[in-house]
């Protein structure tokens, strides 16, 4: 899917304006076609993926070359605001997808198989078939987020009913190795199943967004159950979009 700037500063919630700064400065992968710009939904993918959280004076925050929802600058705030990922729910894929708590795995390749022997068949998907994609994509870059999370995924999308779009939170029974570029164990996975590129790439922003809070960090290091994740997620959900009306 080709992506024009408009689309990844919806995608990002930064303006128009921040997108081409990040283009002249080099900070964003992308390429030219009849002389306009154009992104890849795999490249922006992997840059999103590969965000680092730095802890400063103030708690953690993302390296500039890397933010995902960086600080709003006078631009953004004057500018128009990008408003479609506030019709993009976690909650709602949170729901669908559940909560499998305390697996017990001892690599990455073992947590894959068995969340996909439970999960797959709820989601009208073949389990070994699906570990095998969700393996693909490992093979080609680890889909850790840092801090101990990752978020799992396929290539391909793989589900065809528009707003089928799921999120299967896991906890291990421990924390794996996932290889992270911050080298920390994963504690919490995010299994995305998508129905279109656009809601897999606005449901990955968004939780790199949550990852990026300390609060929503120690949160999930609580292995919360359904009832107490989702009604986490509905209140931050509701803190970003008053944030950014």
């Amino acid at each position: 899917m080709d992506l024009k700037i408009k689309d990844v500063a919806e995608l990002l919630n930064v303006s128009e304006t921040t997108v081409r700064r990040w283009l002249k400065d080099g900070k964003i992968p992308a390429y030219q076609l009849n002389h306009q710009y154009r992104f890849s939904r795999g490249e922006i993918e992997d840059w999103m993926m590969k965000c680092k959280l730095k802890l400063g004076k103030d708690g953690f925050s993302l390296f500039e070359e890397e933010q995902i929802y960086p600080p709003p600058t006078e631009d953004d705030l004057t500018g128009q605001r990008a408003s479609g990922t506030q019709h993009y729910s976690l909650y709602r894929a949170m729901y669908k997808g559940g909560v499998i708590l305390n697996v017990p795995a001892k690599s990455k390749q073992e947590l894959i198989k068995i969340v996909m022997q439970k999960a797959a068949p709820r989601l009208g998907l073949d389990p070994d078939l699906s570990a095998e994609f969700l393996l693909d994509r490992e093979a080609l870059m680890p889909t850790a987020l840092n801090s101990g999370l990752a978020v799992p995924h396929p290539r391909d999308i793989v589900l065809e009913i528009p707003g089928s779009d799921t999120i299967i939170t896991v906890f291990p029974e421990k924390p794996i190795d996932y290889g992270a570029l911050d080298g920390q164990p994963v504690h919490t996975l995010f299994f995305l199943f998508s129905a279109s590129d656009k809601t897999h790439l606005h449901l990955l922003s968004k939780l790199a967004h949550l990852g990026s809070q300390p609060s929503a960090l120690e949160f999930l290091a609580t292995k919360p159950n359904q009832e107490i994740l989702l009604a986490f997620i509905k209140e931050w959900e509701a803190k970003v979009r008053n944030q950014n009306p």
